[in-house]
């Protein structure tokens, strides 16, 4: 808040920042200025019209941890299921079922005469 004070004054305690996606190239040219010591956090975020000077700051730090690729946007949501082969796996998946049903069938058989010999 105290970031956004400094660079906006105090139009920053009227307006909320909306969220907003920046490009890679966009992120790639602010951190570059930034490391080269071109311009302070404070200097870009009033230059490109940034919410706060410390969005500057966190992507330079991840570039300097894991490096420009690290810009890139990330997909959203749940990562997506490999398709399964249709002819292999259909048949894994077949015998594997039979095997439980194999399994629960032998062991049902085994509860039904061990009842039946307590009856007797």
């Amino acid at each position: 808040m105290r970031d956004r004070w400094r660079l906006r004054g105090a139009g920053a305690l009227m307006m909320k920042p909306g969220k907003r996606s920046f490009t890679f190239e966009f992120k790639l040219e602010v951190v570059r200025r930034f490391v080269a010591g071109e311009a302070s956090a404070l200097e870009l975020a009033r230059e490109y019209d940034l919410s706060s000077p410390k969005l500057v700051e966190n992507w330079a730090r991840v570039y300097r941890r894991d490096g420009e690729d690290a810009l890139r946007p990330k997909p959203k949501g749940r990562p997506v299921k490999p398709a399964e082969t249709s002819g292999d796996s259909e048949l894994e998946r077949l015998r594997a079922e039979n095997l439980r049903l194999s399994a629960e069938n032998a062991y049902l058989k085994k509860l039904r005469a061990l009842r039946e010999q307590g009856r007797g």
